[in-house]
C-alpha cells in the first residue's frame, strides 16, 4: 500500500511538473502581414513607380503596334501594285517588325515582374522587421500570419493582435485601415 501511494506521489509530482506554468507558458500574436504591407506608405510609392514603369513600357509596345499596323495597311493597300521582290521585302519587314514586337512584349514581362520585386522587397522586409520588434517587446514566442490562410481558427482572447502595434510601429496612423488607392 505504500508502495502504491508513494508511486502515486511520484506520478502526480512528475505530471504537475510537466505541466506548463503562467510564467512559463509561451504568448502568442497574430497579424495580417498583407494588410500591414498595404497600409505602409512605402508601398503606395512603390506601387506608383511600378505604375509609372509598366505605362512607360505600355507606351512602348502600344507604339510598336502602330507602327506595325500602319505597315501592314501599306502592305494590304499597294501588294497588287508592287512587285513579288517588293512584296517578299515587305512580308520579311512585318515579320519581322511583329517577332520584335512578341520579344519586347516578354523583355517587357519580365522587367516588370524583376522590378516589382526590387521594389516591393523592401517595403515586406520593413514591415518583418517591424513585426519582429514588436513580437520581441511583447514577449510573443509565436507569431501566426493571418493572411497565408493556414490558420483555421484563432482565438483572440489568447493571442496578442500586432496589426496595432506594428502600425504604430511604422508611423501608420491608427485610423488608417484601407489601402491608398493608386491612380
Amino acid at each position: 500500500m505504500k508502495k502504491t501511494f508513494m508511486l502515486m506521489v511520484v506520478s502526480v509530482l512528475a505530471a504537475t511538473a510537466m505541466m506548463p506554468t503562467k510564467a512559463s507558458a509561451q504568448k502568442l500574436g497574430h497579424i495580417n502581414s498583407q494588410e500591414i504591407v498595404a497600409l505602409m506608405p512605402e508601398r503606395d510609392a512603390a506601387l506608383k513607380e511600378l505604375q509609372a514603369f509598366g505605362k512607360e513600357l505600355s507606351e512602348t509596345i502600344s507604339s510598336m503596334q502602330t507602327d506595325f499596323n500602319t505597315k501592314l495597311q501599306e502592305y494590304n493597300d499597294k501588294k497588287a501594285t508592287w512587285n513579288e521582290s517588293i512584296i517578299k521585302t515587305k512580308e520579311d519587314e512585318l515579320n519581322s517588325l511583329g517577332q520584335r514586337i512578341q520579344q519586347f512584349q516578354q523583355t517587357a514581362e519580365q522587367d516588370f515582374s524583376t522590378r516589382q520585386e526590387s521594389l516591393l522587397t523592401p517595403v515586406m522586409k520593413k514591415a518583418q522587421e517591424a513585426i519582429d520588434k514588436v513580437a520581441k517587446a511583447q514577449g510573443i514566442a509565436y507569431v501566426i500570419d493571418l493572411s497565408s490562410g493556414a490558420v483555421i481558427y484563432v482565438d483572440e482572447a489568447n493571442t496578442v493582435n500586432l496589426l496595432p502595434l506594428v502600425k504604430a510601429e511604422l508611423g501608420i496612423p491608427a485610423s488608417k485601415t484601407q489601402p491608398t488607392q493608386i491612380q
